[in-house]
């Protein structure tokens, strides 16, 4: 299989390119896991509801349960929405390490849907990773690791 041409200048531009599509997986990722917490508020009014079933002065009571959806929900929200932080972090060392090509690739497709932030990462990521000299390092071997020093 050819490699495709680099030249030095073609090859600092993907570099570069490749740290900013780093920095910004990070953000994005810090940013997606702080709204992820919002269902938080549902988890707590579902634990009021649950524990004090009976409120007002009318004596309706509604069932725990429906206190326990409202836990349940709330948490399977965060937990979706923290899982696609998590993915958007990976992604980022990936790149970083110029590792996994195929799931870096496949994560920023993912990424399109989280609209806005991750759509238009997404579609950059997706208009650097395809480049073939970007390809072309990521199948290079890992440069050899310096001796430690102490």
């Amino acid at each position: 299989m050819a490699t495709p041409e680099m030249n030095p200048q073609s090859a600092g531009t993907d570099q570069e390119h490749l740290k900013l599509l780093t920095i910004f997986h990070y953000i994005v990722a810090g940013i997606y896991a702080l709204f992820a917490l919002f269902p938080l508020f549902h988890v707590l009014m579902g634990v009021f509801f649950a524990l004090n079933p009976c409120m007002g002065e009318g004596g309706e009571c509604m069932p725990p349960f429906f206190g326990w959806i409202f836990v349940v929900v709330g948490l399977v929200l965060i937990l979706f929405g923290e899982a696609i932080a998590v993915g958007i972090y990976l992604n980022g060392r990936f790149i970083a390490r110029r590792q996994h090509y195929l799931a870096c690739v496949v994560i920023s497709g993912v990424e399109c849907m989280l609209f806005p932030f991750g759509t238009v990462l997404g579609i950059f990521s997706l208009m650097v990773l395809l480049r073939p000299t970007v390809k072309a390092l990521f199948e290079a071997p890992p440069p050899p690791s310096s001796p430690v020093r102490g």
